[in-house]
């Protein structure tokens, strides 16, 4: 083996993008002349391991590479371990590299996708957790945020609200930066390594509790981005169709064809994608159309080049090798690789936006979104709630539960007694499992003290027709679909946050606590010590999150020339992945009383 061969070893809870052979991970036999660099999570599984292969002499040097930051106690485990194997000197490099966060987008990340379920909304809302969990979880969520400012280089002013899991997360992660900053010589927020882009000024990072909108994440939604999310099979910017087996159909007595399964990466090189992940559902149809109809006519044009000159079975290569005479086909095919390009993200997304279109018809959710838009903004409904519920063509029985939720969440009053007798009568027939609804209402009767949740005069307005693309020779058939704009409205995350990064005073964030790390005495967070309007801020919502309010922040930036936001949360769900959890949830967890004993 060449002699800058390396073994490179991960743990078995990292998702990297590089491709490591297995014998490689399952070699016991040294290879002495071969150096070894490890990239891994600091658990007492892969310090075992590691820890084991020192003792073993697997390799001719060691360069140990952690997640986050490793433990004292660990690190001596692994000097113990290079002692008695007479390693010392062959442990070349031991790096805390902080790159416990996954960045889905520019302006977007989340702290944990394999073995979410540890922070996720029931892991903490669970009744029988005990403290020492709950401490488990809260240092997690900590330990994750203090690497990724860490990474970003810059020590925020953090504010939260009281008496709830964000709370906790905030006076824990005030504690970690302050201990970090008081020593000069190992601190890594010094000048020299202060090199984000927030360095010029500190960021707002405001730390707000899921329960804090329990309607947003149930909601339905209509821009693109979201509903790839909601309906379709999409984690980590990567989304899996299955194809049917074909036209062909099986022979009679043979066993039926498997459904294809294909995956596409829907990411920043995706220009498509990037210009219009946010735009309503009709407007990417129609984007994908035109998109289409400009490729076929460039490539009509290169046919008809082709077929002037009497060219139409030559190949490539012969055509480059033409004479003068052929210089505009010539340049016609040196942007084939383009046109090539084109087409490949067209068919990716006309594959996506069918998809997703397929779930709209069949399960109406132009309506569900248009109705939960009403509910949210107080708007007159034209259509009694509990004839959509008794429509058996209307949504899946899920879909039914969601949008009930919404409402019961929402109304100002709740519904009778006798009334919510005959919604819970309609749905069970309607085939709904009750016991989310069972859930909130428990924590509906919990926040009551506190000021419900408002979602302003969001609304959508209904247009009549489609444009001239979507009518006539589109791939799309639009028929029966609304054609929904939506108005521009702040959800209450976005809302608190333009509270707070304008601060302006609101009964909603008057009592927010305020922590500054760089201070060198720390307070009890009651005082706010500096009145600045922020221009950089970052979101973070304790107990999951989703794109419905990624996008309403993303929005809320572009209108705020010069304001720059990134949205955070500990897991991302869908309503579906969502709405599983809360079954479970037997009754409401009283957060701020265990909390305050924390």
């Amino acid at each position: 083996m060449a002699q800058n061969a390396f073994i490179c070893r991960f743990g078995s809870n990292v998702v990297l993008s590089l491709l490591v052979l297995h014998t490689f991970l399952l070699k016991s036999d040294p290879i002495p002349d071969v150096p070894a660099v490890y990239f891994v999570m600091p658990t007492e599984e892969n310090i075992d391991r590691i820890c084991q292969d020192l003792r073993n002499q697997l390799y001719e040097a060691y360069y140990l590479n952690f997640i986050s930051a490793i433990s004292r106690s660990k690190l001596e485990d692994i000097a113990s371990a290079a002692l008695a194997a007479t390693a010392v000197t062959q442990v070349n490099k031991v790096y805390d590299q902080y790159l416990n966060f996954i960045t889905l987008e520019d302006d977007m990340f989340i702290l944990c996708h394999q073995n979410k379920e540890l922070i996720s909304y029931h892991a903490i809302n669970r009744t029988d957790i005990q403290d020492t969990d709950m401490e488990a979880i809260m240092d997690t969520i900590v330990d994750s945020l203090f690497c990724f400012f860490v990474t970003l280089g810059a020590v925020p002013i953090i504010r939260c609200p009281r008496g709830n899991a964000a709370e906790v997360v905030a006076v824990k992660l005030d504690k970690k930066l302050r201990e970090n900053l008081r020593d000069a010589r190992n601190s890594l927020f010094t000048a020299d390594n202060t090199a984000g882009q927030f360095s010029f000024q500190r960021p707002l990072f405001v730390l707000v509790d899921r329960n804090l909108d329990m309607a947003t994440p149930l909601h339905h939604t209509w821009t693109y981005q979201a509903l790839v999310h909601d309906v379709l099979d999409f984690h980590l910017n990567r989304v899996a169709l299955e194809e049917g087996p074909g036209p062909d159909p099986s022979p009679s007595g043979a066993r039926p064809k498997r459904k294809n399964r294909k995956t596409y990466d829907l990411t920043a090189a995706d220009r498509f994608w990037q210009k219009h992940k946010g735009s309503p559902f009709p407007e990417v149809a129609e984007a994908v159309q035109e998109e289409l109809d400009t490729y076929r006519a460039q490539e009509d044009e290169v046919k008809r080049l082709k077929c002037i000159m009497g060219l139409e079975g030559e190949d490539d290569g012969a055509i480059s090798m033409l004479s003068d005479n052929t210089a505009k086909l010539t340049s016609a095919m040196s942007s084939l690789p383009e046109l090539l390009e084109k087409k490949r993200l067209i068919d990716l997304h006309t594959n996506v936006a069918t998809a997703v279109l397929d779930h709209i018809k069949s399960r109406k959710l132009d309506v569900y979104f248009e109705y939960e838009e009403k509910l949210m903004s107080k708007s007159t409904l034209d259509k009694s709630l509990l004839d959509i519920i008794s429509d058996p063509d209307a949504g899946t029985p899920e879909d039914k539960m969601r949008l009930f939720l919404i409402f019961f969440i929402t109304a100002l009053q709740p519904p009778t007694e006798s009334d919510l007798e005959q919604y819970s009568k309609a749905l069970t027939d309607a085939g709904c499992d009750l016991s989310p609804l069972n859930y909130v209402k428990q924590w509906k009767a919990f926040t009551k003290m506190a000021t419900p949740a408002n979602y302003g005069n969001s609304g959508v307005k209904p247009l009549g027709l489609f444009s001239r693309v979507m009518n006539s020779g589109s791939q799309f058939v639009m028929e029966g679909v609304k054609n929904l704009v939506l108005k521009q409205h702040n959800l209450p995350v976005t809302r608190i946050l333009d509270n707070l990064m304008e601060m302006k005073s609101h009964p909603e964030t008057d009592d927010y606590r305020y922590f500054d790390p760089k201070m060198l005495r720390g307070t009890d967070g009651s005082v706010l010590c500096v009145f600045v309007v922020f221009v950089q801020a970052i979101v973070f919502v304790v107990g999951g999150g989703n794109y419905v309010e990624y996008q309403n922040l993303v929005d809320y930036s572009k209108s705020k020339q010069g304001k720059k936001v990134v949205y955070g949360c500990s897991e991302l769900f869908n309503a579906s992945q969502f709405i599983k959890q809360v079954p479970t949830l037997a009754k409401i967890y009283t957060m701020g009383k265990k909390f305050r004993k924390m």
